[in-house]
């Protein structure tokens, strides 16, 4: 079976190789993805590789990298990430943590080996159950323990890994630790063939994210470059995906024809950074008056009606301007993006009815009345909709604060998955393994 593996995915790249050379999303990279690494010498020291996929789990691992670094000393730390825009603020978050961030490696055998070769890790940290076959089963046999941790595991997913349940089975053999979000992430890799000892159930690691004064600073700086203010109120729709920035200013157009207090502003921040470009043209469109991220600062900051936050990694620092957010990819199929960054921020928060990625983490939020969920809808109702959602949490602060501060409370009842984590892995490393 991993032969036939190796040989679907050399079949995909070879489909995939116009991307891979033209185009930036995919190119960047391109030879570390094949192995060829910046020079890095252990020094005699263990190494800790930590692999996040992209920008959500780069930001959840701050917490964990902090105390990794507290609780291993003697460990050199290197991190990697599958994504470009991952890539990007990890260097940026990890500057001072890691001795090397890089691109994951392809999952072919040799390139693999390449890398492992070079980093010699003893642990292997992967976060959020992203499992690549060639590399768990190579990483095991250089010597390395691997942990998952923040495991997560859809029904879809599973449904997936199904076909090839003995692959699974020798696959999830060669994991030492599978630290698992809840009880039913956990029943489901054990349901693949995971070991019971090997897994544990230690929380969702998001929880215990925290603004960091790097982020408090931008967020002031941001603060004062847009005038900010409680007499325009800003929504941030976050993380979107076409066609919901479309749905999201007829929705603001809507708010400003029947608006009776201070008009709102909006602030755009598309989840995908190769879409900044055709979001721009969308908001240009609609004729409100706009300003991105990326350019100048200007007197037009102070008092564009739409923003554009066309960076990657600064999202979070503007969340705390917000007296709305609107969280995306929950309008479509996509099955949403993470509420949990709002309510950090201590936000109303308010999505869409697709969040099956996240669906524990919103039905919790909605039993305890900390978040606002569209219905189903025909594509023609949402915007209708989303304008009267937005419209009813403009004129009733009351309910914005009470929404804001059962979010908030919801975060701090569920924190501690960093330690419970960092506890199993020293007992692991301590006992090695027995």
């Amino acid at each position: 079976m991993f032969t036939l593996y190796s040989f679907l995915l050399s079949v995909a790249f070879v489909v995939l190789l116009p991307r891979f050379l033209f185009q930036r999303k995919y190119a960047a990279g391109l030879r570390q993805r094949f192995g060829r690494l910046p020079n890095f010498e252990q020094n005699g020291k263990p190494v800790m590789w930590l692999h996040c996929v992209s920008v959500g789990e780069t930001n959840a691992a701050r917490p964990l990298v902090e105390k990794l670094l507290e609780e291993f000393p003697e460990y050199r730390l290197v991190v990697s990430t599958t994504t470009r825009t991952g890539q990007k603020l990890a260097k940026n978050v990890f500057a001072e943590a890691a001795e090397l961030v890089f691109y994951f490696p392809f999952d072919w055998k040799f390139t693999v080996k390449r890398v492992l070769r070079q980093i010699k890790p003893s642990v292997v940290v992967i976060m959020e159950t992203e499992i690549w076959f060639n590399f768990v089963r190579e990483a095991h046999r250089s010597g390395a323990k691997i942990f998952i941790v923040n495991g997560r595991l859809s029904e879809k997913s599973v449904n997936r890994y199904a076909w090839i349940p003995k692959t699974m089975r020798r696959v999830l053999h060669h994991v030492d630790l599978a630290l698992m979000q809840t009880s039913a992430d956990a029943k489901r890799l054990l349901g693949l063939g995971a070991r019971n000892l090997k897994v544990k159930v230690t929380g969702n690691i998001k929880f215990d994210q925290q603004f960091d004064e790097l982020a408090s600073r931008l967020t002031e700086d941001l603060r004062e470059r847009w005038a900010i203010s409680k007499d325009a109120p800003l929504i941030i729709a976050a993380s979107t995906h076409a066609p919901e920035e479309q749905w999201i200013l007829q929705a603001f157009k809507e708010i400003w024809r029947n608006s009776a207090g201070n008009l709102p502003r909006l602030l755009i921040a598309p989840r995908h950074p190769e879409r900044f470009t055709e979001v721009g043209e969308l908001i240009e469109k609609s004729g409100f008056d706009w300003v991105k991220r990326s350019a100048a600062a200007s007197s037009r900051d102070q008092t564009a009606e739409v923003i554009l936050l066309d960076s990657i990694g600064e999202l979070r620092a503007v969340y705390p301007l917000a007296e709305i957010v609107f969280v995306g990819g929950s309008l479509i199929p996509h099955g949403g993006q993470s509420i949990l960054e709002p309510a950090i921020a201590e936000k109303a928060i308010v999505t869409g009815f697709y969040t099956a990625n996240f669906a524990e983490i919103v039905k919790e939020f909605l039993t305890q009345n900390a978040l606002t969920q569209l219905p189903k809808l025909a594509a023609g109702e949402i915007p209708a909709k989303l304008a009267a959602i937005f419209s009813e949490l403009l004129s009733d602060a009351q309910k914005r604060r009470t929404l804001a501060k059962n979010a908030f409370a919801v975060m701090k009842k569920n924190r501690g998955a960093t330690e419970k984590t960092i506890e199993y892995i020293k007992i692991f490393l301590l006992s090695d393994g027995k």
